[in-house]
């Protein structure tokens, strides 16, 4: 063990017990955090896309082996994360990133019964920094949004399409650059290639529209102005740059017009399930996010009763 390891688990014994005192699990009483590990990003390379698994296998490098590498998988608690994490002080930003690595590589180890289930000794770790507050469009906003698009210049152009099929979708900016034809059929999108792998996308007729009404004269459906790639993320963000301004939207950004999908689609009554199969996300933990969206529209309708009834008094 490390001198720094010895800092900050003074205490570590040499193996540990089962955490359940059960006899249930398999060897996981003898597996090093570090085998447990590289078990883990295995299994994860099939799903992963390159620059995701680049930049996980940095983080487990420098932030999280040099002090779990050699302890016992079974003996890891939350006492021993949370020192862990306040050690990491000085790299705020490396310390967020790595906690989710870590918290992966002890979910695993419970899905390989190497740990009772239940165990996962990131739960309750406060980040350093919050993420940004999702930002939703208002229906006052949307309907500027859409006006926007449809006026001067914007009218027409094809990126225009791009952020018009976002707001209806929900995809995200990448997903939908990269469309090609032979991935619009039945009136779905079957994207081969998305931020969690392939996944079906559900249109509506009104997003149909959109994409029927656009010109077929490349493979993909948002071509480049120049070469034979999709329209590239400047020309994108560009556009937008423009529509905001024209929307008057202050500094709204281009991923929050998927919150504002998840948002609305909350509010028809949608479950947070059924949004995760929407946005595609592959871990249902990140769909709960949104569910301070449904807690905003319940107290909202709870205000608005409680006006009535007061003038009613």
């Amino acid at each position: 063990m490390s001198l720094t390891q010895s800092r900050l688990f003074p205490q570590t014994p040499a193996s540990f017990r089962s955490l359940d005192g059960g006899d249930d699990l398999r060897d996981g009483q003898g597996r090093r955090f570090a085998d447990v590990a590289r078990e883990a990003f295995e299994r994860h390379a099939s799903i992963w896309k390159p620059r995701t698994m680049t930049v996980n296998r940095s983080y487990l490098r420098n932030q999280i082996l040099p002090w779990f590498e050699d302890l016992p998988i079974t003996g890891i608690t939350n006492r021993h994360v949370r020192l862990w994490f306040a050690e990491l002080h000085a790299t705020p930003a490396a310390a967020d990133r790595s906690l989710p690595v870590l918290s992966l590589i002890m979910r695993e180890a419970e899905n390989y019964g190497y740990r009772p289930g239940g165990t996962n000794p990131c739960v309750g770790i406060r980040r350093y920094r919050p993420r940004g507050r999702a930002r939703c469009l208002t229906l006052d906003e949307l309907a500027r949004l859409g006006r926007a698009l449809e006026s001067g210049d914007l009218a027409g152009s094809s990126t225009v399409a791009v952020i018009r099929l976002l707001v209806l979708t929900g995809c995200r900016q990448g997903e939908m650059r990269a469309l090609r034809w032979r991935d619009y059929r039945h009136g779905h999108l079957f994207l081969p290639d998305g931020k969690t792998g392939p996944r079906t996308v559900w249109l509506s007729s009104v997003a149909r529209l959109v994409l029927d009404e656009l010109p077929r004269t490349a493979s993909w459906v948002f071509p480049a102005r120049s070469g034979s790639g999709p329209v590239s993320s400047d020309t994108l963000y560009g556009c937008w740059r423009k529509v905001r301004a024209a929307a008057d939207l202050g500094n709204v950004r281009l991923h929050d017009l998927r919150h504002s999908y998840a948002s609305f689609t909350l509010r028809q009554g949608e479950t947070v399930p059924t949004i995760g199969r929407l946005l595609g996300h592959r871990d249902p933990a990140t769909t709960l996010i949104y569910a301070h969206f449904a807690d905003t529209a319940v107290r909202e309708a709870g205000e608005a009763i409680g006006h009535v009834l007061g003038a009613t008094t």
